[in-house]
């Protein structure tokens, strides 16, 4: 049993469970390159024309396309080219040119915190689709079995406070039972505002600062060591 207060942690993956370098170098270069051609081979698919419709409703009278790149180009939050991303990297994952890259603490820590009984879950600016896809074709395997559940930014941005009480009301939970793990800390703010437990990530290779009133850690097994949890396998 989960000998802490806790009952869920919520992750975000970019920084946090995974390496910057790539999302930044392998994802979006990928999605970016593969756009075209994807649309001109599925754009007639159902799912496809609704994110084109959704494009242009967000960006009305600029060519679809060029919204979506002009997005690519912004790293833009937006949530039709975050759909469409995860369309092109399921293509990716499923003939196995790309496969999910986790640091190492990652796997070992999250199969501890589920058998001890901790409802897990993703939250990422990344669509629920790509989530899914990057942590069940993942370096350490299949780990989609492990989580609990998937909030992307259909249920509000990840730098706003009503996001995360949404999310505690979806686990039915009270604030106070989750913890909020993630680099960024205008995140971590909205959270806490929320009355989520936070923990900002400072991992090496992501020269990720320190916001000065959050706790930290460097990897999950130091996050199991402040909140604990079980340190992983």
């Amino acid at each position: 049993m989960n000998p802490s207060k806790l009952a869920a942690v919520v992750t975000d993956i970019e920084g946090t469970t995974t390496p910057i370098a790539f999302v930044k170098d392998t994802l979006f270069p990928f999605a970016e390159t593969a756009l075209d051609g994807f649309l001109d081979t599925h754009g007639q698919d159902p799912q496809v024309l609704a994110i084109i419709e959704a494009v242009r409703a967000e960006a009305p009278g600029e060519d679809p396309r060029k919204a979506l790149r002009r997005w690519m180009a912004e790293d833009a939050k937006v949530t039709p080219l975050k759909s469409l991303q995860g369309l092109i990297w399921a293509a990716g994952y499923a003939d196995g040119r790309l496969k999910g890259a986790l640091y190492p603490d990652v796997a070992p820590a999250l199969r501890a915190w589920a058998g001890a009984g901790l409802r897990l879950c993703v939250y990422s600016s990344g669509s629920v689709a790509a989530q899914k896809l990057l942590f069940g074709h993942s370096s350490a395997g299949d780990l989609t079995p492990l989580f609990h559940g998937y909030f992307d930014t259909r249920i509000g941005a990840k730098r706003e406070r009503a996001s995360y009480t949404a999310i505690a009301a979806g686990l039915n939970l009270p604030p106070a039972e989750i913890l909020f793990l993630s680099d960024i800390a205008q995140e971590l703010d909205a959270a806490a505002e929320a009355g989520l437990a936070t923990c900002q990530m400072l991992r090496p290779d992501d020269g990720t600062i320190a916001s000065g009133w959050h706790p930290t850690a460097a990897d999950f097994a130091a996050v199991a060591l402040l909140h604990g949890l079980p340190k992983g396998y």
